[in-house]
């Protein structure tokens, strides 16, 4: 245990270190701001009351899930890998008396932290927000669905991010990677929208499984389903991507 927590504050501390995870705050961020002038000025300029203290939070996350967020995972794990392989760092890392399954458990834990971190970032200043400028009252449910809409989110971004590490372990170019990954992102997108029966299948729906947890009927039947779905996805990438990286010769 001692030797999986060094390697994961090893790999913590180089993605803190690189500016794509301060970029990711930092457009996260610009993303609460420019949509709540946005707001303001709609209201100000049309008389219309625009979104209320937790409805904004759930516009900045509904934004940020299906853009800024898979984009960020995207760049973060595709470093992780690809990044390392090309620069010959790996060999470094596995030079140290820490198994291969250690290695990619940490770098994998590293990235489901950026997520989390990202998303509660997200959630603290987008309800701030809310409720500085946009007074109207909240009632104690809403307030709750709209934290648990956020930490559920993590579930599907991190079946994301598992499938982007198994590219990052199938191609060795990390532009390769991430190009693939856009492409496969669009296609998925297009096959939910045509296929929309089987929509419940493609990992880009499942970015909006939060909005389950808002219907007044609560649907327990769609959320284990699609629950158990991701679940399995990502044991399955999750294995697969390990099988290739200790099979990877650096």
């Amino acid at each position: 245990m001692a030797v999986f927590q060094a390697a994961l504050v090893n790999e913590i501390e180089r993605l803190i270190k690189k500016k794509k995870a301060l970029v990711a705050v930092l457009l996260s961020l610009a993303v609460i701001v420019i949509g709540q002038l946005g707001i303001v000025g709609v209201r100000s300029g049309f008389g219309l009351r625009g979104a209320g203290s937790v409805e904004f939070p759930m516009l900045v996350l509904s934004v940020v899930v299906n853009t800024i967020l898979p984009l960020f995972t995207a760049l973060v794990a595709i470093d992780s890998f690809s990044g390392e392989f090309s620069q010959n760092s790996m060999r470094i890392t596995l030079t140290r008396p820490v198994s291969r399954f250690k290695i990619f458990s940490a770098k994998i834990t590293a990235i489901v932290l950026f997520i989390l971190a990202i998303l509660l970032l997200l959630l603290i200043f987008s309800m701030l927000a809310g409720f500085i400028f946009n007074t109207n009252s909240a009632s104690l449910d809403s307030l709750a669905r709209t934290v648990f809409s956020y930490i559920v989110s993590l579930l599907p971004m991190v079946v994301l991010a598992l499938g982007i590490v198994l590219l990052a372990n199938v191609f060795k170019s990390g532009i390769s990677v991430f190009f693939v990954s856009i492409l496969i992102f669009i296609v998925l997108k297009v096959l939910g929208v045509v296929f929309s029966q089987y929509s419940s299948l493609f990992m880009t729906t499942q970015l909006d499984w939060y909005n389950l947890f808002l219907v007044n009927s609560f649907p327990l039947g769609k959320i284990v389903r699609q629950f158990l779905i991701m679940i399995g996805s990502g044991i399955m990438l999750f294995t697969a991507g390990f099988y290739l990286f200790d099979k990877k010769e650096f």
